[in-house]
């Protein structure tokens, strides 16, 4: 915290570890199976109400606890929570082992001490001083802000100060559950544009204007066709290099792909028909293929740059992105080149969230999948690969069919097999194209509103520390002179911890006299 240039009238500044008193003691929960507590623990902090929790399913060791005692968490990540404590029942109040306790001052309005504490400049300070291992490991003690700077204004003006910030905050409050309201409208909005989209419904009056356009099923004719010939051409290629003669009903030996069971799938719009991924897989190469398994590919290849290799974790709702991919040498990569993308594939998750979907980009180019991810590689003159991509995310069949197709015990899951047989509504050549384009220009509006919301919801935060800020500088509500200073509240306060230190000291003298007498009776 920079060194404050003033202090406003009747303020005093001293240290947090002046206001630090902590008269907790230990408690054991189980000892009390059958009594109710009200538990303060870390991960209830979110909901901002304690657990009221029977002593019995208290499984650790806990301390007390009062209202308006003020707890700071102390372990990483969540090392910024502060939390007053409420009097929400007549059951005992405890709390974690991982809050440091600030117990009750006269004088001190917890609250106050709550939003000083809030400020990121005191955040940042806890997080440059915590200490352990690392991770989950590392924490902050007492005396680590035991000298940080503290501002303490006359309690009355604490009230004041406590009371302006809560009616600012909740002005900010109700801003931000708009803007939130607006970004889960917006969500809503952008799947409801994909699935009209993906249901012809987003081009409805474009096929009456063009009630000549060439049907989609006349295209996977000609694919299923063309499928066939090159077939037979490899057959007898076969033939020839063996010097032999093709057999009789040898073409009967081709298989056919799988075809859509229609019979329970929506009707489409006119000029469009269904089909399978294989059906419209690439002619000549394998459609779905599936990244390295096992000991093909492993962490011991994994390089800090090189060869991107992309995880189920670059599949985003906003695209392919190569935020989270991990890094194989040059070498390794053409090792596995059969496993590298190339522009226009699309990559579908296999396992955990199935169903995320990703189109390669230039960027993505040469890439290597790894073995959560499947590479879809689609026949460009059936389908445009950008309408699949939009596809999936929009249809309600795709979601149906891989709840329908999903397996395994402890996650989700999906095989090459199950991934040709999925079903897809293809509009003509010409219909695709305008669905793109037209999906391209609302998802973009879309995109560029929610870039917005998340901009106000930035200056939010940046505005509530403003506010913090300008009421720890004595800025935010006027002094008045006839407030007791808050010097005589610090006289105070630290009255009561000689007083406080004193009476411990006799305690402890005590303690030890009796134990050195019980010493000499033994004797």
């Amino acid at each position: 915290m920079s060194e404050v240039v003033s202090v406003p009238s009747g303020w005093v500044k001293t240290t947090l570890g002046e206001v630090y008193f902590n008269k907790s003691t230990g408690v054991v929960p189980s000892r009390t199976p059958n009594k109710l507590f009200e538990l303060y623990s870390v991960p209830s902090f979110s909901s901002g109400y304690p657990e009221i929790v029977l002593g019995q399913n208290i499984g650790s060791n806990k301390q007390t606890v009062c209202p308006g005692a003020v707890l700071v968490c102390k372990i990483n990540p969540r090392i910024n929570r502060i939390w007053v404590v409420g009097d929400y029942t007549n059951n005992d109040k405890i709390a974690s082992t991982e809050w440091i306790v600030f117990w009750p001052i006269e004088g001190v309005v917890p609250k106050y001490l709550c939003y000083y504490m809030q400020q990121n400049v005191f955040r940042d300070f806890l997080a440059s001083h915590a200490s352990g291992v690392g991770g989950s490991l590392m924490r902050v003690k007492p005396e680590t802000f035991a000298d940080y700077p503290f501002l303490l204004p006359p309690t009355n003006e604490q009230r004041r100060i406590v009371a302006k910030i809560e009616e600012l905050f909740s002005h900010l409050d109700a801003g931000v559950a708009a803007l939130e309201r607006a970004k889960a409208n917006l969500k809503r909005y952008r799947a409801a544009v994909l699935k009209a989209a993906v249901e012809g419904k987003l081009t409805a009056e474009w096929r009456a204007r063009h009630p000549d356009v060439e049907p989609a099923s006349e295209l996977l004719k000609r694919i299923l066709a063309e499928r066939r010939r090159k077939w037979e051409e490899e057959q007898l290629a076969k033939y020839a290099a063996k010097g032999k003669t093709p057999p009789k009903n040898w073409k009967d030996k081709y298989r056919e792909p799988a075809k859509p069971d229609i019979d329970n799938l929506p009707r489409l719009p006119e000029g469009w028909c269904w089909a399978t991924v294989e059906q419209i897989g690439m002619l000549g190469e394998q459609p779905v293929l599936t990244g390295p398994f096992g000991t093909t590919l492993g962490r011991s290849d994994f390089v800090s740059s090189g060869v991107p290799l992309l995880t189920i974790g670059c599949l985003t709702e906003s695209g392919l992105s190569l935020d989270k991919a991990l890094y194989i040498t040059e070498d390794k990569a053409r090792q596995l080149s059969r496993y590298r993308v190339r522009l226009g594939d699309l990559l579908f998750s296999r396992s955990a969230s199935i169903g995320r979907v990703g189109y390669v980009t230039s960027e993505c180019q040469g890439a290597v999948i790894n073995y959560h991810l499947m590479r879809l590689r689609l026949a460009s003159s059936a389908i445009n690969p950008l309408y699949f991509y939009f596809f999936v995310q929009g249809s309600t069949v795709v979601t149906d069919y891989l709840r329908e197709v999903n397996h395994g015990a402890t996650r989700d899951g999906i095989n090459t097999k199950e991934l040709l047989r999925l079903p897809v509504a293809i509009p003509s050549m010409k219909e695709q194209e305008v669905i793109i384009n037209e999906l391209e220009r609302q998802l973009s509006s879309i995109r560029n509103t929610v870039f917005q919301v998340e901009a106000c919801l930035r200056r939010i935060l940046r505005l509530r520390q403003a506010i913090l800020k300008r009421a720890f500088e004595g800025k935010l509500v006027p002094q008045d002179p006839n407030d007791e200073p808050a010097s005589v509240l610090l006289e105070r306060i630290r009255e009561e911890r000689r007083l406080s230190e004193g009476t411990k000291a006799k305690r402890a003298a005590r303690k030890v006299k009796a134990r050195k007498s019980k010493g000499v009776k033994a004797s």
